[in-house]
């Protein structure tokens, strides 16, 4: 096995970047994706038998009946608080039991009691075939199974199966032994009622058997290969499919993660989007693969309504997508709405799984954020960060050793570039011994970060869940003792190739598994470590050099499943479990930091993801926009790409758009692969490092904005980084926009992403909108297309007029020196000339918030009059900073300005009016930042 991994290592190393497709299966080469989209619509076997209805308080079930198979599926309807419908369909008897996904709804969902609405469900079901509609008034929102699509493979026994034979031969005998009694009866009762009027009812002998038809066996349903690996399937064929029908829509978004654009295009001319986590060797773009994530949410918008499906399935997973105005060309449009077309636009959803059950919520919005709302409620929020994890990360594979850290720590300085984290890759560890330093060149970690530490920096060191079968090693010693290791078909632990070598691979769907990970990152038993060391999860889709698609077998063991139920939610356990121990060796105190390469839905509550091993191209560099608004949508506001691209060397126009754009996203993060020639940020020049130390020192005097976003994240469920449509839903003009996004509400960023641009067009949404460009201070009116000139130095960001946005201006070399500096406000006025915004402020590192420990203010301007007032009463916590400075946009010029504290003193400040830009500058106010105060204008 040893060339396998020689192989596959001198592929990643030497200069051969691409994707090999073979190594990854398509529709037709996954038996059960082939096998369920040969399915014809409108032949649909399923029918709803009325008679066995039952309502309760909180459900509504039903069986349904295949005609064919005679397979009779149990279905439940729950109408969950917060206008939203449950729809689960498993089988009534299985054979055994089918796994369903635990774990990633974060609280029990709770179910309306209200059996009125349960009575409109049942009201909007078909019987023959069986379809349920979700409907609103006389409007239906969504149709289940229009199409007759619904599929369910029941489990079965397998018919050359020792147990199936004594099974089928006992029901043969039994009924032989049906026909003769019947034929007896006929005979004695013949005889026994020959000389009577009575009339003769032959004997019924029955056994309470199904006997089903005959099923076509098709090559992959008991045992499947792929190139040269086999899967034995020893539950045989278990896929199971729905279709969702959402009529008026024409716009579907979500179900990350891929490499496309945000608005999700049709599947009828090739594969399904795929869900299903892969380590994929520097991906392609713009099309339907698996990468490294699994999030199955779709969300489906049009001008009047918002809604959502999350298909609650860990298995390997496809969508199809198709719709009736796929295709049409703008022209077409206007002709169908010149000749008075009456057809209705749809978009039609098919999911398939492998295996698991069909759990489905509904969600009905309306709004964007009702969605939102309605998700967070299901799976819960995005962690809320340290704030120190929103500055600058300088990463590559790898920093050599502990003078290469310090010297690279202290360029930063000599540059005057800030930054927060520098980050460890797999080559700082004893031979690929994750919990271990090497002995050579890291002797002494903890002298290494005490020297961060001292300069209020911190490191990211990775720690990979596969681990190093050797018989010297703790980690994996305690792992194989305690019996925690996935195993193969056969029962022995499950081994393959990974960085290590030969490595073992952790259950981590074992909660005490997980626990026993989580007691690792403690100080006693991390030697080396320190508070201000943070940790990230690669590899762990899983990664297994020498598997399948370079994955785990599907017919690996986790307990009492395999792993082809489980696959998309390893990376999610993976990262809990490193979460959950970051926070208790803290005691409980300290907000952790972790970084993932898998996910799943539920994967926000643990920290941050990227979007993997990109290239050092242009196309790359686009693609992150889409990959990350899409994450957004779907719960997972902390995104980022490798600034730069891991694969290739950026040139230095490339590299300098790429930190212009990663600035503006969450995650900042610069990282590159151990073959490229080494790209610190001074490195390329006096110039390039000039535009580049001038957008990392933009992100910092924005973090107090990006770190309120972060924290109504974690209140809200709203994405931090937003589609267009999400904030003007009613626009049709934003509903494909993928090159531009919205940073919460405010901020509006239009990045540099074409090779040797001279300039862009922005398109400004909001037809009662302004916006004034935050580096001239232009004002520019919203619903139009700005053309917008730019040189190397420009990054074309506005902010929405009506907005205040606080910001730091004094930058120092990491976030936490900044932590007692000034706030500026920048006021930027409306038509109305009004705004608001508000000011968040807490130590930026331990879960006090959660009791009660930070400011809340909200900030307004309304009739000349700027106020700052406590929106958190209740809240308890004191901050050195204060307000050193006031800009207002689109200003005119007053007489005075009069600032009034809390206690009634007033005071005439002194400021500046540009009158070329209407800009007015309020100087040194100096009021504390968590004090009530208002500023009069006159």
């Amino acid at each position: 096995m040893v060339p396998v991994l020689v192989v596959w290592l001198a592929l990643c190393l030497s200069g051969t970047w691409a994707v090999d497709r073979s190594n990854f299966k398509t529709c037709d080469q996954s038996s059960f994706c082939k096998r369920q989209r040969a399915l014809k619509p409108g032949e649909s076997p399923y029918r709803a038998l009325l008679e066995t209805m039952e309502l309760t308080n909180t459900r509504l079930t039903l069986q349904l009946i295949n005609d064919n198979n005679k397979v009779r599926l149990l279905l439940e309807l729950y109408r969950l608080q917060g206008n939203m419908t449950r729809v689960k369909i498993n089988e009534l008897k299985p054979l055994k039991p089918r796994y369903e996904v635990p774990d990633v709804l974060s609280i029990k969902c709770h179910c309306l009691v209200f059996v009125f609405t349960l009575m409109v469900l049942l009201s909007s079901l078909s019987l023959s075939p069986f379809r349920l509609d979700i409907v609103e008034g006389h409007n239906v929102l969504m149709s289940l199974n229009s199409r007759g699509l619904l599929a369910f493979e029941h489990l079965r026994m397998r018919k050359d199966t020792f147990s199936y034979k004594v099974t089928s031969t006992v029901a043969s005998l039994w009924d032989n032994i049906k026909r003769v009694f019947s034929s007896l009866s006929v005979h004695l009762c013949s005889a026994f009622m020959s000389s009577s009027d009575m009339t003769c009812v032959p004997l019924v002998c029955t056994l309470q058997t199904t006997k089903e038809e005959e099923e076509k066996v098709e090559e992959g349903m008991w045992e499947e290969t792929f190139k040269s690996h086999s899967d034995s399937k020893p539950n045989g064929p278990s896929a199971v499919s729905l279709d969702f029908s959402l009529p008026g829509v024409e716009h579907v978004y979500g179900i990350p993660e891929h490499a496309d654009t945000l608005r999700l295009k049709t599947t009828d001319n090739g594969d399904p989007y795929r869900l299903y986590n892969l380590d994929v060797f520097q991906y392609e773009l713009y099309n339907p693969m698996a990468l490294y994530g699994a999030v199955p949410v779709m969300l489906a918008h049009n001008t009047q309504r918002t809604t959502g499906i999350f298909w609650l399935n860990a298995a390997e997973t496809w969508v199809d997508i198709s719709s009736n105005t796929a295709g049409k060309t703008v022209f077409g449009k206007m002709l169908d709405y010149v000749q008075g077309s009456s057809e209705t636009p749809q978009t039609d959803v098919r999911w398939i799984s492998e295996s698991g059950i069909i759990d489905v919520f509904i969600m009905l919005g309306p709004t964007p954020k009702d969605i939102f709302s309605q998700y967070a409620s299901l799976t819960g929020t995005q962690s809320f960060p340290p704030l120190s994890s929103l500055g600058y990360h300088q990463c590559r594979w790898n920093y050599n050793d502990q003078e290469d850290v310090r010297s690279v720590d202290a360029g930063f300085d000599e540059h005057d570039i800030p930054y927060d984290f520098i980050w460890l890759d797999i080559e700082h560890t004893d031979g690929k011994r994750y919990f271990t330093w090497d002995p050579h060149k890291f002797a002494s970690p903890k002298d290494m970060l005490q020297g961060l530490k001292d300069k209020k920096r911190n490191m990211v060191a990775i720690v990979d869940p596969h681990i190093k079968v050797d018989s010297n090693y703790k980690i994996h010693n305690e792992i194989r003792s305690r019996g925690f290791y996935v195993k193969n078909k056969d029962g022995g632990d499950y081994e393959g190739w990974c960085w290590p070598g030969n490595a073992g691979y952790p259950d981590f769907t074992q909660p005490d598994m997980r626990a026993w990970w989580a007691s690792m990152f403690s100080y006693d038993q991390y030697e080396g470590s320190m508070d201000n060391l943070y940790t990230w999860n690669d590899m762990n889709e899983p990664s297994v050099f020498n598997g399948p698609e370079v994955t785990m077998h599907k017919d690996a063991v986790h307990g009492s499943w395999e792993h082809r139920d489980v696959h998309n939610l390893y990376g999610l356990y993976v990262h809990r479990a490193t979460m959950e121990g970051l926070i208790q060796r803290s005691g409980g105190v300290e907000r952790p930091f972790v970084l993932t390469r898998a996910f799943f839905a539920g994967s926000q509550r643990y920290g941050a993801v990227w979007t993997g091993d990109n290239a050092a191209e242009w196309d790359h560099l686009k693609i992150s926009i889409p990959m990350c608004l899409s994450l957004g949508l779907v719960g997972i506001s902390f995104c980022g790409a490798d600034v730069g691209g891991f694969f290739k060397s950026p040139s230095p126009e490339l590299l300098v758009r790429w930190y212009q754009t990663g600035a503006y996203q969450p995650f900042f993060r610069a990282h590159a692969h151990l073959d490229t020639p080494r790209r610190e940020p001074w490195l390329f020049g006096p110039e390039n490092t000039a535009l580049i130390r001038e957008v990392i020192r933009q992100r910092y005097t924005f973090l107090p904005y990006w770190y309120q976003l972060f924290y109504h994240a974690y209140r809200t469920g709203e994405p931090v980084m937003r589609a267009l449509w999400v904030e003007y839903p009613q626009d049709p003009a934003t509903f494909a926009v993928d090159d531009e996004f919205l940073i919460g509400r405010d901020l509006l960023v239009h990045p540099v992403t074409e090779e040797g641009a001279r300039g862009v067009t922005a398109f400004l949404p909001g037809k009662e909108e302004v916006w004034f460009d935050i580096h001239t201070f232009q004002k520019h009116n919203g619903a139009q297309n700005l053309y917008i000139p730019v040189t190397m130095s420009s990054i074309p960001v506005f902010q929405r007029g009506g907005s205040i946005i606080p910001r730091k201006l004094r930058v120092r070399r990491s976030s936490a020196c900044m932590e007692h500096d000034p706030y500026t406000l920048f006021v930027a006025l409306n038509t109305r000339r009004t705004a608001e915004g508000e000011l968040y402020i807490d130590d930026g590192h331990t879960f006090n918030f959660d009791n009660k420990e930070f400011i809340h203010r909200r900030l307004f301007f309304s009739n000349n009059v700027l106020s700052s007032v406590n929106v958190a009463p209740e809240a308890q916590f004191t901050t050195k900073s204060w307000i050193e400075r006031v800009v207002i946009l689109g200003a005119s010029k007053p007489r005075k300005v009069t600032l009034i504290t809390a206690d009634g003193h007033k005071s005439q400040l002194d400021f500046d009016f540009d009158a070329s830009v209407s800009v007015l500058t309020i100087r040194k106010p100096s009021m504390n930042a968590g004090e009530d105060w208002s500023m009069a204008l006159q």
